[in-house]
């Protein structure tokens, strides 16, 4: 049965508060946003309580949540966002995922180009969420240096190890540093990413930051660097648009649905040259770096938390109606 007072949503997630991922802060900003107007319960699977509606994060992930809900609440509305690995991996094999989509009532993809992904009767229920961070004045940077940095967990999907070959390549000479964002994941990436900071003093592994730092060490670089092969809709592309942090990123969906088709600072998956490439044109070409500002202010507009509020309030409330 629904809640007598306010109406109760359930947010599921496969990740929890010590992961740090952006499943997590997804689900943490949503509830943030819906906490007013309804009473919001942020879990990993539910658990049987009493709720109005549920929103899960990840379909094949949140599959057994899924479907115990429709059948305990039938009449209850549910959301599947799809996150990253779901959309990109799982489909069209997984079973679990499938069934997930099925059942939902509404589907959410956390940026555009996910939409052409997705078989015509999902893409009927399914409406675009962009997720959002607060608006930092862009600072002053120093020139005639390139301080980069890369935020996210070692893990394949994230694919540090194209950062490493990268740096590699980048000729010595050039003020380029880059610092190291994420939590050790997988044990090899990370050996091989304090070995790194061993042997040249340009590249730095920080491990794991809490939220804030990681957000101040974006706002301070000249850039982010995100070369992730995998992507639903990178929290951290988010926020360094909104920090006035121009991106340089590989040319996946996830990116290009957050940054445009024609945005100047791709390379492509796994190619470490053009990674290289790219950060020697942003040190050396002051227009080319001020067209990737130019291009990332562009979005900043449509990443306002203002913004994320109304479309998630509209979620909701079309779950609840």
């Amino acid at each position: 049965m629904g809640s007598l007072a306010k109406p109760v949503i359930c947010i599921v997630t496969p990740a929890t508060r010590s992961a740090n991922n952006g499943n997590w802060r997804t689900a943490a900003r949503w509830a943030a946003m819906l906490h007013d107007r309804y009473r919001v319960i942020v879990q990993t699977a539910w658990q049987g309580e009493s709720a109005d509606a549920l929103i899960a994060l990840h379909a094949r992930r949140s599959a057994p949540s899924v479907e115990q809900f429709a059948a305990a609440a039938r009449g209850r509305r549910i959301a599947v966002v799809l996150t990253g690995t779901d959309l990109y991996r799982d489909l069209p094999e997984s079973r679990e995922a499938i069934a997930s989509l099925d059942r939902a009532d509404r589907l959410v993809v956390l940026q555009e180009d996910a939409l052409r992904l997705l078989e015509p009767r999902w893409r009927r229920k399914c409406a675009v969420i962009y997720q959002s961070a607060a608006l930092l004045a862009p600072r002053a940077k120093a020139a005639g240096r390139l301080g980069c940095v890369v935020v996210g967990h070692l893990r394949e999907e994230k694919d540090p190890a194209t950062v490493f070959d990268a740096m590699a390549q980048l000729p010595r000479e050039l003020p380029i540093t880059l610092r190291h964002i994420g939590a050790a994941l997988d044990p090899k990436l990370a050996e091989a990413a304090r070995a790194l900071a061993l042997r040249d003093p340009r590249y730095r592994y920080s491990g794991a930051l809490p939220h804030g730092l990681a957000r101040a060490a974006i706002h301070a670089a000249h850039v982010l660097v995100h070369p992730s092969i995998m992507e639903g809709g990178a929290n951290v592309v988010v926020e360094a648009i909104t920090a006035g942090t121009p991106v340089v990123a590989s040319r996946i969906s996830g990116n290009v649905g957050l940054l445009g088709m024609g945005y100047p600072g791709y390379f492509e998956p796994r190619d470490a040259s053009g990674l290289a490439a790219r950060l020697v044109q942003a040190l050396e070409s002051r227009r080319y770096l001020a067209s990737l500002r130019a291009a990332c202010a562009r979005r900043r507009a449509s990443l306002r938390p203002e913004a994320e509020a109304r479309s998630v309030r509209a979620l909701a409330a079309a779950l609840l109606a």
